[in-house]
């Protein structure tokens, strides 16, 4: 074994030694969810100089794969906690409602973020990110986009940081709004970024809030395929018009995108055992703790610091905006 290759080795399991940590202070804490927990992990022992060496160093290729190739992996074992049996029950109305929810919040998002002047592709991120699944669909536009690493950091930050705060916040403003048990599951599954952040906020409310709130969440995330694809192309276009560009052309639909789709057929299609529903449903969070703590080990808080007021009014004016509109669906269907 080359040394490169014994480094990832090292990088990958401390990566996962984050996630299990994180796991733990899940435990600890159940209000807080396992990914945004190994988030928060990671980016603590970022930000420490004392291991600074090591993570820019031993660290850094495993980190890198966990960063990358656990997070795709992780979406596509996503795919089996959906099946189209589940989205045909919402109604067709509430289908094509929220389908247009995620393309408007999507370029809302993006039009905050260029009036906002986000570096790079920090403002296509967010989008992603804050309309669609939060940390999986930052990771799946990145490659779309052939993003550069710098650009995922904030984005990945920022919808973590607004989808833990709406496990605090929505329940509070339900209340205030009178929602039903139904309507505030619905409300949260399309609203809240991460499938995590949606169980941890709706099931304040009960199991009956809990199987709307995760539906429809996972409704949203089938649209990942579709608008990674358009990213895709989009993509290839600017690259060929660059006479002078060498960019390498990412493919229109990534690989790891066609296994969430298969898995998402698999599940309708195939009578799995609820053992390996449940299997999937651990093997897939753990997947994406890890990549989140790798993520947030590689993360320089200084660097977020220098663009920290914009990129926090993009993220809440986004969020704010995201979750009226998530309301007037509830509302509409």
């Amino acid at each position: 074994m080359n040394v490169r290759k014994s480094n990832a080795v090292w990088g990958v399991l401390f990566a996962a030694v984050g996630a299990a940590a994180g796991y733990g202070v899940h435990l600890l804490l159940p209000g807080l969810p396992w990914l945004t927990a190994s988030l928060i992990l990671g980016v603590l022992v970022g930000s420490i100089p004392q291991l600074r060496p090591s993570l820019d160093g031993l660290f850094k290729p495993g980190l890198a794969i966990a960063a990358r190739r656990l997070l795709r992996l992780g979406i596509v074992v996503l795919g089996l906690q959906l099946s189209l049996g589940d989205i045909a029950a919402l109604g067709w109305l509430a289908i094509v409602l929220i389908v247009a929810l995620v393309v408007v919040s999507f370029f809302i998002t993006w039009l905050i973020g260029r009036l906002f002047r986000l570096e790079g592709d920090q403002a296509v991120l967010m989008a992603a990110g804050f309309s669609i699944c939060g940390v999986s669909a930052v990771g799946a536009m990145s490659a779309a986009r052939g993003s550069d690493d710098k650009d995922t950091g904030t984005p990945i930050t920022l919808v973590t940081l607004y989808g833990t705060l709406a496990i605090v916040v929505l329940p509070f403003l339900a209340g205030l709004l009178g929602l039903t048990t139904q309507q505030f599951g619905h409300w949260v599954g399309a609203s809240v970024h991460d499938v995590g952040q949606v169980v941890a906020t709706a099931q304040t409310a009960g199991a009956a809030a809990l199987a709307v709130a995760v539906v429809v969440k996972l409704t949203r995330v089938l649209m990942l395929a579709p608008m990674v694809a358009i990213a895709s192309i989009q993509t290839r276009r600017r690259a060929s018009a660059d006479a002078e560009s060498t960019t390498k052309f990412p493919p229109i639909v990534p690989l790891f995108i066609v296994g969430f789709i298969v898995a998402v057929l698999v599940r309708s299609f195939v009578p799995l055992p609820v053992e390996i529903v449940s299997f999937a449903n651990v093997l897939q969070s753990a997947l994406l703790a890890a990549a989140l703590f790798g993520i947030g080990a590689s993360l320089r808080l200084e660097r977020l610091v220098r663009t920290g007021a914009r990129s926090l009014a993009v993220g809440l004016i986004s969020w704010i905006v995201i979750l009226a509109l998530a309301l007037v669906v509830v509302y509409v269907s």
